[in-house]
């Protein structure tokens, strides 16, 4: 019987200058009909690449060197754009990792939907304009009329990712390549995503090849997987006898390092110290509103974070937690409420004052690809907030960028460097270097591992667990992802629409939540119905 999809002895190279590097060697799989095979691996891995060959949209300076990509018996590996234009959305289409930059801005979510239609001269204008109300119904993007009239900028990130999903079944593909289609969204509305996928793929009898970081995802929604290190297999076969049994050191390793997949950590004991470096008491923010009354992004939020432990904040997008962050690092001045940082009112501060006390309370962003100067060398990255706040010699600077770059395990090498030429996991030890370089009291960390793959993830939380225990300090950390929450919280508020409608011991609130969106959120997690798997979770307390 011939398979869907299968991939023989796979190898292709990128071309740069004159210098040409094999980035996969030799892959081979297979994925039946109706059957979803997932593709793991760190970035790198050769994943993302051996996905775009298939789809015929490796970069122009890539090429298949040697093996085979059969389609239904039929090889496309060397095929040209224009035939593989004619198979694109019919026979194997994509759903696209970002939907934020892979919808067109100026054209209506109804002309994309149809455009793919037209391509394949699948009916005329009113057959296609009543199969793009069908779909977008489909995808629970109603009602169907005002949504075709919209753009892209007036959805949200998951009912943009439901578009994308309706132009690639609108015409019922065989194969269907999703490359991290919902790494960008929040847990609830990423298992909406990927259940009506499955559902689709049911309902049409569609294969998926889904591409992810994420072994939660993988373990939940894949019947197969297929493990890549530096363009290599390095195992597959069925998802359950891999996570069970896996052979090969660097499967072992992922797993241990995903979040979702792994033991519970351990009771911590409750600090004996009353002493609270964060206190926040009935925090309310309005915005103003054209013509209108103002919208409440926060209603009457309170928690505590003792000194040397780590608060979560957690939340789908919306639910008020970014707003909370800038107001207690100072960026917003509440309508109502205290902000006590190390027993200083943030709230009545001024100016100057507020602008010096900033040096006590410092934050890391969420991306490193964007949190850093790619003009400044990583010496004048760390540097800077010494030279906003901290009047000293150029010979005591130099000697504290060197601690800093020692604390967070960079070689003092890469001082000369520039942030292109660092890893997203190297930046971001960068990014919390420049953070620490003023002996701050808490460090609020705004999604600082979400963009990383599980690996690289797992490296940046044991750092921050030593940084912590090494100098005592108190971390509030917010993050839609709540495996990684739960690993290495003491504390969470749990927010949703600006209110706190959960909060506590990390380990009362996930295993007795008080509010039936807390209890969505964690029945959200991906990977949680599979057996327990990894070593114990890193700890992050005082």
């Amino acid at each position: 019987m011939t398979s869907l999809l299968d991939i023989d002895d796979l190898a292709i190279a990128y071309k740069t200058g004159d210098h040409e590097q094999r980035v996969v060697h030799g892959v081979s799989f297979k994925v039946e009909p109706g059957e979803v095979v997932a593709l793991v691996g760190e970035s790198g891995s050769g994943k993302t690449t051996t996905a775009q060959a298939v789809l015929g949209l490796l970069a122009a300076n890539g090429r298949v060197e040697r093996g085979a990509i059969r389609l239904n018996g039929t090889d496309v590996s060397r095929w040209s754009q224009k035939r593989f234009d004619a198979i694109r959305g019919s026979v194997v289409s994509l759903i696209p990792q970002d939907p934020g930059s892979s919808l067109n801005p100026v054209r209506t979510i109804g002309a994309q939907l149809a455009e793919v239609m037209q391509i394949h001269k699948r009916g005329d204008r009113k057959t296609i304009e009543a199969r793009v109300l069908d779909l977008l119904t489909r995808v629970g993007l109603t009602p169907a009329e005002m949504r075709a009239k919209q753009y892209p900028h007036e959805l949200s990130g998951g009912m943009k990712q439901r578009v994308l999903i309706a132009i690639a079944v609108a015409l019922n593909p065989a194969l269907i390549v999703a490359d991290e289609p919902t790494s960008a969204l929040d847990v609830t509305v990423q298992r909406r995503i990927l259940d009506l996928i499955d559902e689709l793929r049911r309902e049409n009898g569609t294969a998926v090849l889904l591409v992810t970081h994420d072994l939660g995802v993988a373990a939940d929604r894949a019947d197969r997987l297929v493990v890549l290190q530096g363009g290599r297999i390095q195992e597959q076969g069925p998802v359950k006898e891999v996570l069970a049994s896996p052979r090969s050191a660097y499967t072992r390793r992922l797993l241990s390092d995903a979040p979702s997949l792994a033991k519970a950590r351990p009771e911590r004991p409750t600090p004996s110290a009353v002493d609270f470096a964060i206190e926040v008491q009935g925090l309310t923010q309005d915005f103003p509103v054209a013509g209108g009354a103002p919208f409440r992004a926060l209603d009457g939020v309170s928690f505590k974070v003792r000194r040397g432990t780590t608060h979560a904040i957690v939340g789908e997008s919306g639910s008020g937690k970014t707003t909370a962050v800038r107001s207690v690092v100072g960026f917003l001045k509440p309508t109502a409420g205290r902000i006590v940082i190390d027993g200083v009112d943030l709230t009545t501060l001024k100016g100057e004052a507020l602008r010096r006390f900033r040096k006590h309370i410092q934050l890391v962003y969420q991306n490193p690809y964007g949190s850093l100067d790619p003009k400044q060398t990583v010496q004048k990255i760390i540097e800077e907030p010494l030279l906003n706040f901290e009047p000293i010699a150029a010979a005591d600077r130099a000697r504290k960028v060197r601690d800093m770059m020692r604390r967070v395990g960079l070689p003092e090498s890469f001082l000369d460097r520039h942030p292109r030429a660092l890893s997203g996991g190297q930046r971001q030890r960068v990014a919390i270097a420049r953070a620490l370089v003023l002996d701050p009291r808490v460090l609020v960390l705004d999604e600082a591992v979400s963009a990383l793959d599980v690996t690289v993830q797992a490296q940046i939380l044991a750092l921050l667990d030593e940084l912590q225990k090494a100098l005592g300090l108190t971390y509030l950390f917010v993050s839609h992802d709540l495996a990684v929450v739960q690993q290495i919280s003491d504390t969470v508020s749990v927010m949703h629409k600006g209110r706190q409608v959960d909060g506590g011991p990390i380990d009362k609130v996930f295993v007795r939540p008080d509010s039936d969106y807390t209890r969505e959120l964690i029945d959200a997690i991906p990977g949680r119905t599979m057996p327990v798997l990894a070593s114990p979770a890193i700890s992050l307390q005082g």
